[in-house]
């Protein structure tokens, strides 16, 4: 295979793969919100759904939802559950999140969307009033503890394709 010179232009998109510690994914998610959460569906097959998300003080990740929805359904039926946080661009890093879900409905469900919500969007003018819209919604929260992750990967052309220098 002829490699490719190190000045070419196609050398700024080589792909690249970073092992990090739980506060360096930490620091990668923080204000990555767009995720495709994968679940199992009954037949074995993946289930996936983009969700917006956010990662809590604690590590854990969380996503708000309803009860009727496949991915709810699925997390309570096998809590196995893998996160792929996204960049802004197509092309920008990303990161595979493996996790074990627990997932709730209102009135239980309510504390942890008031950390989903903190998560992605800060304090809330009024908690109260958020709380109530929650239990009026009936919604769900899905709180996933991560069990394995990464490396922090970057599509593109593979390194080993360019010369050395």
């Amino acid at each position: 295979m002829k490699k490719i010179p190190r000045d070419d232009r196609r050398a700024q998109y080589l792909a690249s793969d970073r092992d990090v510690d739980s506060a360096a994914l930490a620091a990668f998610v923080e204000g990555k919100n767009r995720w495709v959460l994968a679940t199992t569906r009954r037949d074995g097959r993946p289930q996936m759904s983009l969700v917006s998300g956010g990662m809590l003080p604690d590590g854990r990740l969380a996503i708000a939802s309803y009860p009727m929805r496949a991915k709810v359904h699925n997390a309570k039926a096998n809590p196995d559950v893998s996160v792929l946080v996204m960049g802004d661009e197509f092309n920008d890093e990303w990161v595979q999140i493996d996790g074990t879900a627990e997932a709730t409905d209102v009135p239980e469900a309510v504390d942890g969307l008031v950390e989903y919500f903190r998560a992605i969007s800060g304090e809330h003018p009024n908690w109260d009033e958020y709380r109530q819209a929650m239990i009026d919604q009936g919604k769900s929260v899905i709180l996933i503890t991560p069990t394995r992750w990464g490396p922090i990967s970057k599509g593109g052309f593979p390194p080993e394709l360019f010369e050395e220098g």
